[in-house]
């Protein structure tokens, strides 16, 4: 994992294994149940970083042989937030690291006269502001609604903050940590530019499409 020069805070992931799967899901070709799966995959293990400093405690436990000191997870407990719909192609492979995590959902979509992002739906646990959260959108390109949903995650009393995404526009990064410069942006490939569509490029179409089979 490596850190983008301009930005302290966004993490841009190196693995073989991440940028194996992050090639097959660039391909056309690649089918919607493979799409699906990758994406599952991929943000299973960048979720290992996404959540190395989760603090630990030590506890006592006998195994079949001795008395061992050792570590579990301790202080707050996390929550997972997919920006509707395409993060939900996400959830499952971080629930997969982290079952116990709660998950909320915010939607949002675009003015066509103002072209500020608006939210059409929220529902989060109730205890969501006692929680890390992680923002799951597999596309950050504007920046625009992922600016947005850590506003109005903000606006709930909610302090902890990552965003997590698949490819990144280098205009999105540069909203995203203008508007908060505080939350860490995990991305596993930070792409060329946006074209004239605000479409990323090369990137990988519309992640919400090819995860669900929708033109």
């Amino acid at each position: 994992m490596t850190n983008v020069k301009d930005y302290e805070n966004v993490m841009i992931f190196d693995h073989p294994l991440i940028q194996h799967k992050i090639s097959l899901m660039r391909d056309k070709h690649t089918t919607t149940k493979e799409f699906r799966e990758l994406v599952s995959e991929v943000a299973m293990l960048m979720g290992y970083e996404v959540t190395r400093d989760l603090p630990l405690c030590e506890v006592e436990v006998e195994t079949p042989v001795a008395m061992a000191k050792t570590k579990v997870l301790a202080g707050k407990k996390l929550a997972l937030v997919p920006i509707l719909r395409a993060g939900l192609g996400m959830v499952d492979g971080m629930l997969s690291l982290v079952p116990m995590a709660k998950v909320g959902h915010i939607g949002l979509f675009r003015d066509p006269a103002s072209l500020k992002p608006v939210e059409y739906y929220c529902k989060l646990p109730d205890d969501i502001a006692e929680r890390d959260v992680v923002l799951l959108d597999p596309m950050l390109a504007t920046g625009g609604s992922a600016a947005a949903a850590v506003d109005f995650l903000k606006q709930r009393g909610i302090r902890s903050i990552k965003f997590m995404c698949l490819i990144a526009a280098p205009q999105g990064v540069e909203h995203l940590h203008n508007q908060h410069p505080e939350i860490p942006i995990y991305c596993a490939a930070l792409d060329e530019k946006l074209n004239d569509h605000a479409y990323i490029v090369p990137g990988l179409g519309d992640a919400g499409d090819r995860l669900f089979g929708t033109k």
